[in-house]
Order: structure tokens, then C-alpha cells, then sequence
């Protein structure tokens, strides 16, 4: 593991070995897009929480309609349970990776303790988990 650039709290943010260290303007660029990630997965949540609850005041008056029409509304329900909680959770991912950006413990895997990488994160910066750790817990599910 190699220390890195400090954050505006004084936290070092790990890099692997052979990556460069976190420059001032990396490490703003991943915050802001943390930031940008929590408002637009937070908008993207809240648009399908109320969707989700149209189509549930919209089928609760089952009686009388045709079974398919019944079948379709309980299809799109659940792609919108499957939406909302997946928006749910992307938002969720984006916060605590703020939260420990902001606390100074960025970059560091949360199961195995070592540095997550400067190239995983820039692209995907809500990872709080390694390669190798995170392709562990996949293999579990």
C-alpha cells in the first residue's frame, strides 16, 4: 500500500501498488460525483416510489377486470419494487461512500482493510469493497 494525497480533513486515500497517488483534482472529481450520484439516485428513487404507489392505488380495485390486465399490473408492480429498491440502494451505496470520503476513510476496503484501488474507484466510486473481496461476496449470493 502506498500513501497518497491527503483530503481537505488531513485522511490519506490509499492507492495500490503501481498506481499514482490521488491528485487535489482527482479527489475532488470523485467527490463531486459522489454528490451527483446521491441526488440523481435519490431522484431516481423518489420517481419510482411514487410510481410505485400509483400503480398500487390503481390495482387495488381488482374486481371485474380482465386476469391478463390483472397479470400485466402485477408484472410492472414488481419491476417497479425491483426499480425502487435498487434505486434505494444505489443512493444508499453513494452516501456511505460520501460519508467515509468525508471521515477520512475512503479507499479502504471494509472487509479486508487494504486499499480498494485509485482505478476502481475513479470509475466506480461508491465501492466500499476490493476486487477480491467484492468477487468473493458475489460467488456467496
Amino acid at each position: 500500500m502506498t500513501a497518497t494525497k491527503t483530503t481537505k480533513q488531513g485522511a490519506v486515500i490509499p492507492v495500490l501498488d503501481g498506481e499514482g497517488p490521488w491528485t487535489t483534482e482527482e479527489l475532488s472529481e470523485v467527490r463531486g460525483q459522489l454528490v451527483e450520484d446521491i441526488a440523481n439516485y435519490e431522484a431516481k428513487f423518489l420517481a419510482a416510489q411514487a410510481e410505485l404507489s400509483e400503480l398500487l392505488i390503481e390495482g387495488a380495485d381488482g374486481a371485474g377486470r380482465d386476469p391478463a390486465d390483472v397479470g400485466s399490473s402485477n408484472f410492472e408492480r414488481d419491476q417497479e419494487v425491483s426499480l425502487t429498491a435498487n434505486a434505494r440502494e444505489l443512493w444508499e451505496q453513494s452516501e456511505l461512500a460520501l460519508k467515509l470520503f468525508d471521515e477520512g476513510l475512503y479507499g479502504v476496503c471494509e472487509v479486508c482493510g487494504r486499499p480498494i484501488g485509485k482505478a476502481r474507484l475513479q470509475v466506480f466510486p461508491r465501492a466500499t469493497m476490493c476486487v477480491s473481496c467484492k468477487q468473493r461476496t458475489e460467488r456467496r449470493a
